[in-house]
């Protein structure tokens, strides 16, 4: 119960106590967006940290070199836990932005930062208002910013870390009409920090590891047509080689 307060306390804390930091990243922002689009970046990275130090987060990361440096690229991930995000945002290189449920635009002052960080909010009850969401990640992906999906639309609550919800098909919209490639991402260890156990928080070690590659338009046909499944494949091949690694730590 102490790492959860102390994370709490953490969040309340930052979240009050930086309200100057958003009026000046604000004033950046007016005259140089990129400026404020990495100073914001650092600044949360450096919050998310923390609260993974005090949760007594261990992460290793796998398959880095997957990242191309050239492009920005649509992260599409399994999804276990709220940790997944931090672990997210502390792992991948360049700017990113989180597509998240509409409904967290109601809790002021997260929305602004999750703003400042480049996420987007996505309507999953009205398909018209879902459409701009991805139009503008296929924009910002164009911009060179990044975008990180969880395909599932929600987190996955079973024990087994190997059952994911299906992939919703034009959650890949953003890579396939942009042209810029997929990245799976397989992440394994992050539900044993909070979700596994609500309320309390636990030291876990996560496994987070980026996949080859995938450029939407050279499938094959029938893999492209259902390219979510196809990716889904992709990521429960990383996640059971992850588990089966795991097994070996006992």
């Amino acid at each position: 119960m102490i790492r959860f307060l102390a994370v709490a306390l953490s969040v309340i804390l930052f979240l009050i106590f930086s309200i100057p930091l958003l009026v000046a990243e604000w004033v950046i922002g007016r005259k140089n967006p990129n400026k404020k689009n990495w100073q914001s970046l650092h600044i949360v990275q450096a919050v998310f940290r923390f609260l993974l130090l005090l949760a007594g987060v261990r992460i290793t990361v796998k398959g880095k070199e997957h990242i191309p440096e050239d492009t920005a690229v649509l992260y599409v991930g399994n999804h276990r836990s709220y940790f997944d995000i931090l672990v997210g945002y502390v792992t991948v290189p360049g700017l990113m932005g989180f597509v998240a449920k509409k409904e967290m635009m109601r809790y002021i002052l997260l929305r602004d930062w999750m703003k400042n960080v480049n996420c987007l909010f996505l309507d999953r009850k009205n398909m018209k208002e879902g459409l701009k969401t991805i139009l503008q990640g296929i924009e910002q992906v164009k911009s060179g910013i990044s975008v990180w999906i969880f395909p599932e639309g929600t987190r996955a609550r079973g024990e087994n870390e190997l059952e994911m919800l299906e992939f919703k098909e034009g959650s890949l919209k953003i890579a396939e009409k942009s042209g810029h490639p997929v990245i799976p991402v397989a992440m394994t260890g992050t539900a044993d920090i909070f979700e596994a156990h609500i309320p309390l928080i636990r030291p876990s070690h996560v496994i987070i590891e980026f996949g080859e590659p995938i450029y939407i338009k050279e499938l094959e046909p029938e893999k492209r047509k259902f390219a979510g499944s196809y990716t889904r494949d992709v990521i429960r091949d990383m996640l059971q080689k992850q588990l089966q690694e795991r097994s070996t730590w006992k």
